[in-house]
C-alpha cells in the first residue's frame, strides 16, 4: 500500500481540538495514557497468545520502553505487544466507535474542561498525544503478521492523517511524539519521565524500561548508556504484601484504574484460601459516578487469572447492587482462557462474588459501626451518594438480606439523614410494635404530611422515605428484628397499646355522631373514593388521603406513571378530620356538600403530592365558595 491520506471522523477533529486547547494544563497526562495503552496492548497480546503461542514470535518477554532524542526533539513509547494491522490502525486512530464520545466532548466544554480524568474515561487517551506534538507518528505491526505488513500511520492533529505500508521487523508499535515547542522540552529529560512514570504508571505489572543515565566525573553531567533499566516495581500491587505497600500507593493505584481524581472512601487487600484461591483488591469510591444509573453501562471489577488480565467489567464476580466498587480479583483457579459465558457458570466464580460480597459488606459494616466520628461521616457520605443503589439488594441478595437492612440509613421526624433501622428500634415506645414509616416525592413532602400528625402528637417518630427505589425495596423489607415495617398511608390507624381505651370511645363516640354526615360525604365521592371515613390520625388537617393494606400506593402509583407504565386503577380512601371546622361545616343544614366534599378531596389529593385531574374544576368550587 502506498502512502495514502484519509480524512478523520468527525468526532475526532472536535476531540482534538478540545484536547489540544482544553487540557495543555494537564500536559503531563499524555505519557500515562500512552503507557497504560502499550500495557493494554501486551496484555492483548498474552491473552490471544493462550490459543495460539506462535505470536509470540520467540520473544515472549513483554515490556514498555520509553526514550527521547533531544536532537530531533522526539520522544517514543514502544510496546512488543499485539500491534495493528493496517486496518486497525484506520479503525482505532481514525476514528472513535465510543458512544461517550458527545457526552466527553460536552464535558470537556463545559465547567470541567480541565479535568484529565476525562481522558482516560472516554477512552481517547492516544489523542492527547497532541497535548504536547505537533505530531505523532505510529509504527506498528501486529503479531503474527509478516514482517513486510508494518504500517505507518502519521498526523499533524488537523483534519487528515497518512497511512502507508513499511517493513517493520519487531511486532508491537511504536508512538513517536515530535515534540511542539519549547515548554515541551521538559520532557526531553530523564528525570522528568521518571517522575511522571513513577506517578501515574508505577503498578503496571510490565516492566517499563528507560535508559540508564549515570554521573559522568570527567564531563560533569548525566550521561546515558546503552543499556535499559526498568523504572516502575513491575509488581501487580495487589500480589504484593499489604506491609509493604502505603496507603498513598493503594490511592495511587485506585485513581489508576478508576480514573477518579479522589482518594476512595475506604478499600480492602485480601488472600483468600481455601477451595477457590484468589486476591482480592477492593476499593468504594468517594462519589459516584455519572454513569451510575446507565442501564446500558457495564459494571464489575477487573479480572486476572495468575496476574494475566482476562477482562475489564467481570459482571459476574460483583452483584449488580455493589456495581460503584472498584477494583482487581485474582484468580488462581479459573482457567486462564475463561470466558464471560463461563464466568455466568463456574462454581468458582460463585464463591468469588459471594466472597467478595461479603468482605465489600464488611467495609462499609466497619465504617458503619465505628464509634469514630470520621468513620460515621465517611458512612453518612457513602450512603449520600450510594445508599439509593446498595437498597436493590434488599430484593437480590437474599443471603445478606439482614446485613443490608442494617446498613440502610433513612431520614425521619427526629433526624434528616442517618437514622438505622437498629437506631430507630433503640427509640420505640414502651408498647409500640410497628415501624412507621412514609414514602414521598421529597423530604418537605413527606415532612408536611397530614398523615403523620397523630404520630407528631403522641411523640412516635416515622421513617420518611424519598428515594424512588423505596418503594421496590418496601416489597422485599417486611419487617426489621421482628417489627413490621408500617406505612402511616395505608390501611387504618392502629396504634395498638399506644392508644389508651378512653381515646378510642371518644373516636368511637365521634364516628357515630357523624355518621349522617358521613353517608353524605360517601354519595358526593362515590365516583373517586372507595370509602370515606372518620380518621383519629388528623389533629390539624381536615382530611387525608389513603389506601388499603394491600393495595398500591398513591406515591408508587405516580412514580410509574412518570416511568410511562400503566399503575393498576384503584380508588383510594378519604380519611377525614370530624373535629375541623371545615368539616363540621357539612353538617350544617344546607351546606354546599358536593363543592365541599371535591374540594376536601382535591386538597388531600395535593396534599400528598397527588396531581388533579381537573384543576379547573377545583378553582370554580373555590371560588363559588368564597363568594357564597
Amino acid at each position: 500500500m502506498s502512502k495514502q491520506t484519509h480524512a478523520f471522523q468527525a468526532e475526532v477533529k472536535q476531540i482534538l481540538h478540545l484536547v489540544t486547547h482544553s487540557l495543555y494544563s494537564n500536559k503531563e497526562i499524555f505519557l500515562r495514557e500512552l503507557v497504560s495503552n502499550a500495557s493494554d496492548a501486551c496484555d492483548k497480546l498474552r491473552f490471544e497468545a493462550l490459543d495460539n503461542g506462535a505470536l509470540y514470535e520467540d520473544a515472549p518477554n513483554l515490556d514498555v520502553r520509553v526514550w527521547f532524542d533531544t536532537e530531533a526533539k522526539t520522544l517514543t513509547i514502544r510496546d512488543n505487544g499485539i500491534g495493528m494491522s493496517a486496518e486497525e490502525a484506520a479503525s482505532h486512530l481514525g476514528t472513535i466507535a465510543k458512544s461517550g464520545t458527545r457526552e466527553f466532548m460536552a464535558k470537556l466544554e463545559g465547567e470541567q474542561k480541565k479535568d484529565a480524568n476525562l481522558i482516560g474515561q472516554f477512552g481517547v487517551g492516544f489523542y492527547s498525544g497532541f497535548i504536547v506534538a505537533d505530531r505523532i507518528t505510529v509504527e506498528t505491526r501486529r503479531a503474527g503478521l509478516d514482517a513486510s505488513q508494518g504500517v505507518r500511520w502519521s498526523s499533524e492533529g488537523t483534519g487528515e492523517y497518512e497511512l502507508e505500508n513499511i517493513t517493520r521487523v519487531p511486532r508491537g508499535t511504536d508512538v513517536i511524539l515530535h515534540l511542539r515547542d519549547e515548554e515541551a522540552d521538559e520532557f526531553l529529560k530523564t528525570w522528568k519521565l521518571k517522575s511522571v512514570i513513577g506517578k501515574y504508571s508505577d503498578h503496571i505489572s510490565l516492566p517499563i524500561l528507560m535508559k540508564k543515565e549515570v554521573w559522568d566525573d570527567e564531563k560533569k553531567a548525566q550521561v546515558t548508556k546503552d543499556e535499559w533499566e526498568t523504572v516502575n516495581k513491575a509488581a501487580a500491587l495487589w500480589s504484593r504484601a499489604k506491609s509493604d505497600i502505603t496507603d498513598a500507593e493503594y490511592t495511587d493505584f485506585y485513581k489508576q484504574i478508576s480514573y477518579d481524581t479522589e482518594a476512595p472512601l475506604t478499600y480492602t487487600h485480601n488472600r483468600v484460601e481455601g477451595r477457590s484461591e484468589y486476591t482480592q483488591l477492593l476499593y468504594v469510591p468517594a462519589k459516584a459516578p455519572m454513569d451510575m444509573w446507565n442501564r446500558d453501562k457495564r459494571g464489575g471489577v477487573k479480572l486476572y487469572v495468575k496476574r494475566v488480565f482476562i477482562m475489564d467489567d467481570a459482571e459476574a464476580l460483583m452483584p449488580v447492587y455493589l456495581r460503584f466498587v472498584k477494583g482487581v480479583i485474582d484468580s488462581a483457579d479459573l482457567p486462564l482462557n475463561v470466558s464471560r459465558e463461563l464466568l455466568q457458570e463456574s462454581r468458582d466464580v460463585k464463591a468469588i462474588r459471594e466472597g467478595s460480597t461479603k468482605r465489600v459488606l464488611g467495609m462499609l459494616e466497619s465504617l458503619a459501626d465505628s464509634e469514630s466520628a470520621d468513620d460515621k461521616a465517611k458512612y453518612q457520605k457513602f450512603w449520600n451518594e450510594f445508599g439509593a443503589v446498595l437498597k436493590e439488594g434488599i430484593g437480590e441478595d437474599f443471603a445478606n438480606r439482614e446485613r443490608l437492612a442494617k446498613l440502610f440509613r433513612f431520614a425521619s421526624t427526629h433526624a434528616d439523614e442517618g437514622v438505622s433501622l437498629a437506631d430507630y428500634v433503640s427509640r420505640m415506645k414502651e408498647g409500640q410494635d410497628a415501624i412507621y414509616l412514609i414514602a414521598a416525592d421529597s423530604l418537605a413532602a413527606a415532612k408536611s404530611s397530614p398523615q403523620l400528625e397523630i404520630f407528631r402528637k403522641k411523640g412516635l417518630e416515622v421513617l420518611l422515605l424519598v428515594d424512588r427505589v423505596d418503594e421496590w425495596m418496601l416489597s422485599h423489607l417486611y419487617e426489621f428484628e421482628g417489627h413490621a415495617l408500617q406505612s402511616v398511608a395505608k390501611g387504618g390507624v392502629d396504634l395498638g397499646k399506644l392508644q389508651d381505651e378512653e381515646e378510642k370511645k371518644a373516636a368511637e363516640a365521634v364516628a357515630e355522631a357523624f355518621k349522617p354526615t358521613l353517608d353524605r360525604l360517601k354519595e358526593a365521592l362515590k365516583d373517586r373514593a372507595k370509602d370515606v371515613r372518620v380518621t383519629s390520625r388528623l389533629v390539624d388537617s381536615p382530611a387525608c388521603i389513603v389506601v388499603e393494606e394491600g393495595d398500591m400506593s398513591s406515591h408508587l402509583a405516580r412514580l410509574l406513571k412518570q416511568a410511562g407504565q400503566e399503575a393498576p386503577k384503584s380508588q383510594p380512601i378519604l380519611e377525614v378530620n370530624a373535629e375541623h371546622a371545615l368539616v363540621k361545616r357539612l353538617a350544617v343544614e344546607g351546606a354546599p356538600v358536593d363543592d365541599l366534599a371535591n374540594i376536601l378531596f382535591d386538597q388531600a389529593l395535593l396534599a400528598e403530592g397527588g396531581q388533579l385531574d381537573d384543576p379547573a374544576g377545583y378553582v370554580a368550587r373555590v371560588n363559588r365558595l368564597l363568594v357564597a
